[in-house]
């Protein structure tokens, strides 16, 4: 690295994407879970993020979108 270069900025949190577990969609949507993966397998609903060999995620943005889509077609 020379020194003479400018640091980059470090990465924020708000750039960076967040991802919700299960329970946390479950709670933020009122679905039930078989609801959830039903809606999922229709590509109703986003469809989770793989995070590890045996953890999934769904982003965060992609949950609040869909809760404004769903919002927004009932009124």
């Amino acid at each position: 690295m020379n020194p003479k270069e400018p640091l980059s900025q470090p990465r924020t949190t708000e750039s960076m994407p967040r991802f919700l577990r299960l329970p946390a969609v479950l709670l933020a949507t009122g679905l039930a879970r078989s609801t959830l993966y039903r809606m999922v397998a229709e590509h109703t609903f986003p469809a989770p993020v793989k995070l590890a060999r045996r953890a999934v995620g769904w982003c965060d943005d992609d949950v609040r979108q869909w809760s404004l889509r769903r919002l927004n077609k009932s009124r």
